[in-house]
């Protein structure tokens, strides 16, 4: 039980959804063998829903704007937003169209690897959001991915930026045609190191901090106000233009890393809200690090509550 509709942050998510087919492996096979794999589950994901239910599981007021097929997994979706409290108002079928699904290997370490199948999704349209204006304007923030098509997301940064709203874009999975120039104005890039190295063409390695912040240093010319870089296990790198610095992540044994880095924004936003961003990029680093300690993507979210009572929120 989530602990949405309390007094936390008004939060809308122009983003995916995907069902998660979740193969757990000792090992990939080779091509041309067939292996038998220990587990499977089926579980509901997507970047923009994954962000969309950790915001919530804390206690934000989300909104999710997306669209879903016609098919078997399309009502599924919707009533799996609603028990988490989320509202799904700004959600629609598309008719003759499948929903998005997400075909994952997790290997005996905890790590992943992830196919899309967009779907739906590709039908979230700027037209969408220029309908959902009025919620935009409302919000405290609003989290965009790049799982819906990217003139959606650029007309999403424009509305919150007339409206003064706060708006996050974690570029994932990243997109060749993504415009450096279509970005300006926004106030979070959160991209992982990979990510930022395919944007920004520079190469990088790891935890070299000058080489990450001249890296950030191109995107914080072109107005971008706060670049975040998510680094795994070892925490989180913030870029402004007058500062950077590395977040540490705590250590935890992971059993399963699918969904961490949505787990790390959706809560981010959650946090952001109270605290200011050193403190609330801590409070998200540790947030997503306990959820590798669970299996599965939305499920392995923590509550408000449940977060708690393993975190001294004054530390």
């Amino acid at each position: 039980m989530s602990d949405a509709g309390s007094d936390g942050p008004k939060i809308s998510v122009i983003g995916s959804n995907m069902m998660d087919l979740i193969t757990y492996m000792e090992r990939m096979p080779h091509p041309g063998e067939t292996i038998e794999a220990p587990d499977f589950e089926l579980g509901f994901g997507g970047k923009g829903a994954n962000q969309a239910v950790a915001a919530a599981q804390l206690g934000a007021d989300v909104t999710m704007v997306t669209r879903v097929g016609d098919d078997m997994f399309g009502d599924e979706v919707i009533e799996n937003f609603t028990s988490y409290g989320i509202d799904t108002s700004h959600i629609e079928k598309v008719a003759d169209e499948s929903s998005g699904v997400a075909p994952i290997f997790v290997d005996q370490t905890g790590e992943n690897r992830i196919f899309i199948i967009k779907g739906a999704n590709d039908h979230l349209l700027p037209g969408v959001v220029e309908n959902s204006e009025k919620l935009i304007a409302e919000s405290d923030m609003i989290l965009l991915q790049l799982e819906i098509p990217l003139e959606t997301v650029y007309r999403a940064i424009e509305l919150a930026e007339k409206h003064d709203t706060i708006s996050l874009l974690n570029p994932a999975p990243m997109q060749p045609d993504l415009s450096m120039d279509r970005l300006g104005g926004l106030d979070y890039f959160i991209p992982n190191e990979s990510e930022l190295s395919t944007f920004t063409g520079k190469d990088l390695d790891g935890l070299n901090s000058e080489k990450l912040r001249n890296a950030a240093d191109t995107l914080i010319s072109a107005d971008i106000k706060n670049v975040i870089i998510t680094l795994g296990a070892e925490g989180s790198y913030l870029v402004k233009e007058e500062e950077d610095k590395i977040i540490p992540a705590p250590d935890v044994d992971p059993v399963d890393t699918t969904g961490a880095g949505d787990a790390f924004i959706g809560s981010l936003a959650y946090f952001r809200h109270s605290y200011n961003l050193s403190r609330a990029l801590k409070l998200a680093n540790r947030y997503a690090a306990l959820t590798t300690t669970r299996r599965g993507t939305q499920k392995s979210y923590f509550t408000g509550e449940e977060f708690r009572a393993k975190t001294d929120l004054t530390k």
